[in-house]
């Protein structure tokens, strides 16, 4: 049998051409919620084997790899909980790997490899706007890239400006080398709601300090609004009359205003006269202390007083602050405000007799209802066997102490009663993954895991009116 050299020279050829449209078909196999789970999954175990590198761990840190799992998934997942000290456990190199995480968690590692793809001139097929559309919430596919590069931009814009604020005051008081790095570092942080802290004795020595606090605040609270909201809120600014306040970010707006003001009221009653906490501040300490409180449970995670001696009026405030969260399609955690709004005027709804959700004289769909309803439910269900887990694995911890800290890895907030390093692995473990179901959202997570597509008609099956609920 003759051989023909030009033949194989032309199946040569196809090699590299047949490669894209490979991985084209695997991915145009693989849902939006599926690769977004799988992404973090590798992002995490990429973290963790980054962490185990020489030079990153500080000398006589003793970090084990569950550890560096635990530290690296909460960084990645802009939690902030911590099993040591950020400082103290890890060199610049170490630290540098954590700002790198949870800017990428901040921002979404599809959104950010989407991104270096446009900007090396590949083209992104219709599929994988689909996922990244999943992954920023946007509101339009079609216009998702034009979104991307506007978030990258007004991102790095406000983390500038954070940083340039805070070096106001951490350059005096470190130097221009080691205040310039903690200004960038912690503006970074607060923007990403990460939670992650280097300086030297924590936020306590500027719990009374309006500047930091109020610019890492400010950071926070733009963080958890969502980059869709912060967007719309400036073009209509811009241009009132061609761009009008969406119903969702009005909703938003005022469910963020709303919580703010009730966290800061009880916050500053409940401690006002504790010694412990606010009481060792001057009063307009306090009234600051009591802001920034209010703000960090959205999924921030700084905290400028010692969780563990607010009162347990306090306590509770804080845990229901971090159960609701922050904003849908932000970097923030929890049910979401959207949520908890929407579930506020269906119970309302109830109540008064009325068989239409309206917000701001639009009507909310009934699916979306529904939806609300269901994220709550599976959401409340992941807290409760989380915090039972916790409960029969570290017996040895109280049990307010272990359900605080399972809402706040939940919700990806950060804050902690100094519980986080007296957890065995077990208890590791169960927070690692609940940081990453945190992160994703328990329903990404639920339709990832659910393969089946219905590709026919829905069956109608007849109505049962007479299920009595409640």
């Amino acid at each position: 049998m003759s051989r023909d050299p030009n033949m194989a020279r032309r199946l040569l050829k196809l090699v590299p051409e047949a490669r894209p449209r490979v991985r084209r078909q695997l991915l145009d196999r693989v849902e939006p919620p599926q690769l977004i789970a799988l992404v973090y999954v590798l992002g995490i175990l990429l973290g963790t084997a980054a962490l185990h590198l020489p030079g990153v761990q500080a000398p006589g840190a003793d970090l084990s790899s569950v550890d560096l799992l635990f530290t690296a998934t909460s960084a990645l997942c802009i939690t902030g909980l911590i099993v040591a000290d950020t400082a103290e456990a890890f060199t610049r190199q170490g630290q540098l790997i954590l700002l790198l995480l949870f800017q990428i968690g901040g921002l979404g590692i599809i959104a950010f490899g989407t991104l270096f793809a446009v900007l090396a001139g590949r083209r992104v097929n219709f599929t994988e706007r689909q996922h990244l559309a999943e992954q920023l919430n946007a509101l339009n596919v079609g216009s998702v890239l034009s979104l991307l590069r506007i978030i990258f931009l007004y991102t790095l814009v406000a983390e500038a400006v954070g940083a340039g604020l805070l070096a106001l005051r951490f350059v005096p008081d470190f130097g221009w080398p080691e205040g310039t790095y903690q200004a960038v570092f912690h503006s970074v942080s607060a923007y990403n709601n990460a939670g992650f802290v280097v300086l030297p004795r924590g936020m306590g020595p500027y719990a009374e300090d309006p500047l930091v606090c109020g610019v890492i605040a400010v950071q926070i609270i733009l963080g958890g609004l969502g980059f869709l909201v912060q967007l719309n809120v400036l073009t209509h600014l811009l241009r009132p009359r061609r761009n009008r306040l969406l119903t969702y970010s009005k909703l938003t707006l005022l469910t963020t205003a709303g919580l703010l003001v009730l966290g800061f009221v009880l916050l500053l009653a409940l401690e006002w006269g504790n010694a412990r906490t606010f009481g060792a501040f001057s009063e307009p300490g306090r009234v600051l202390a009591a802001f920034f409180q209010s703000v960090v449970p959205r999924s921030g995670g700084f905290s400028t007083v010692d969780m563990e001696r607010l009162t347990n009026g306090s306590l509770f405030v804080m845990t229901a602050l971090m159960f609701v969260g922050a904003n849908s399609g932000s970097t923030g955690g929890g049910i979401k405000t959207s949520t908890f709004a929407i579930l506020l005027g269906s119970a309302w709804n109830l109540i008064s007799g009325r068989t239409e959700l309206i917000a701001f004289k639009r009507r909310i769909p009934t699916s979306t209802v529904v939806r609300a309803g269901t994220v709550t439910t599976i959401y409340t269900l992941l807290v409760g066997s989380a915090f039972f887990a916790l409960v029969v694995s570290n017996p040895q911890l109280g049990f307010t102490h272990l359900l605080f800290e399972t809402v706040s890895a939940a919700a990806t907030v950060g804050l902690s009663m100094n519980t986080t390093p007296k957890l065995n692995d077990a208890g590791l473990i169960i927070l690692t993954v609940l940081m990453y179901l945190g992160r994703i959202g328990p329903v990404t997570f639920a339709l990832a895991l659910n393969q089946r597509q219905v590709k026919r008609g829905v069956i109608k099956y007849p109505a049962e009116p007479d299920i009595l609920v409640g």
